[in-house]
């Protein structure tokens, strides 16, 4: 069995998990435990991987309680590296699973989806956004292998929706759920609308915030768009995404208790440098869009965590998703435009 060395007890009945992640940078994801009248809650259960559920069960047995004790399931957004095991924790416990709507019927969309209707649609939206045919061929090729199978297709359906603004049924907790759009359309922070266990100690701020991957210590998360082969509506996940951050830091929790780091403190200083860290990357794209790029162009001359000659393919895909969301908020801003007749489709700075 994994051997759990980290759980950390943060005091009024709140304890974090570090589930590892396999092959991900990220390292783990924290599940967090809340204790309730009717028996353990779980906030997100991480990836679906054996290692991953015998650290959870470990965990969960550090932290004096078992899977099969667990009441219900609280998903701050569909990724699998927060949903994953929210499918077998169900199975082994009967607990309930909870979730935004929106990103309920992400998963319901991705379990009942034909995977070539997806290649086909990532191939057209690769296409337009000026990807060479050396980047489209691999897709092409599976396509025609008819050996494809989709991540997140045995991802588990939820019993119950997360409302935004509304309390959540915890026997003897208060739990507010707050929609934070942006990194995916249905994420959720959930504020514990409790005195801290440190207040007395000089801790400042209302409650604590589970932030899932919103609001992190150091990192900025993903923004890309949203994407629904069958929806045409014109989304703009980063201006869904810094809206978000400002419901955040007006909620001035004491301590905020993301999915990955660590556990910390002075959220609006940290929306604060958010917010700074978009705007200065906006500005950037700007100077560049001088010259009219492609968004495929435009992911190429971006500032990421490595070259781009040592990005995977997969991670390129989801870079030119980040920078079309950039792209859609600087239209949205009427500070870029596309070129009238270009094709694939250029963008260019006003």
């Amino acid at each position: 069995m994994a051997q759990v060395t980290r759980v950390t007890d943060h005091g009024g009945g709140v304890w974090s998990i570090p589930v590892p992640i396999p092959d991900n940078p990220l390292g783990h994801t924290l599940v967090h435990l809340l204790d309730t009248d009717r028996g353990p809650v779980l906030i997100d259960t991480g990836w679906d991987d054996p290692t991953a559920w015998d650290t959870l069960t470990a965990g969960l047995a550090a932290c004096g309680a078992s899977v099969a004790d667990v009441h219900g399931v609280l998903v701050t957004h569909h990724h699998p590296d927060h949903h994953g095991l929210s499918g077998q924790v169900r199975e082994v416990s009967g607990a309930w699973i909870a979730m935004h709507t929106a990103d309920a019927q992400v998963v319901r969309r991705t379990r009942e989806a034909e995977p070539s209707r997806w290649l086909d649609y990532l191939e057209e939206k690769l296409g337009a956004a000026g990807a060479p045919e050396e980047h489209l061929a691999p897709l092409r090729a599976t396509r025609a292998s008819g050996r494809t199978r989709l991540p997140g297709q045995r991802a588990a359906l939820p019993d119950r929706e997360i409302v935004p603004g509304e309390l959540l049924d915890l026997a003897g907790r208060r739990l507010r759920a707050i929609w934070t759009p942006g990194h995916t359309p249905g994420h959720v922070c959930l504020h514990l609308e409790e005195a801290h266990p440190k207040a007395g100690e000089g801790l400042s701020g209302h409650g604590r915030l589970f932030s899932g991957d919103h609001l992190l210590p150091e990192i900025t998360p993903h923004i890309g768009l949203y994407e629904d082969p069958d929806d045409m509506t014109v989304t703009d996940p980063l201006g869904d995404y810094l809206d978000s951050l400002e419901r955040v830091a007006a909620l001035a929790p004491a301590e905020v208790l993301p999915a990955h780091q660590y556990a910390f403190t002075d959220a609006p200083a940290r929306v604060r440098a958010l917010l700074d860290h978009h705007e200065e990357r906006l500005a950037g794209l700007l100077a560049l869009l001088t010259t009219p790029l492609t968004p495929w162009r435009l992911a190429e001359a971006m500032e990421w965590n490595r070259p781009w000659e040592q990005i995977p393919f997969g991670s390129r895909n989801i870079a030119v998703s980040e920078a079309e969301a950039h792209l859609r908020r600087l239209v949205k801003l009427g500070r870029a435009e596309a070129v009238p007749g270009s094709d694939p489709v250029m963008y260019r700075a006003i």
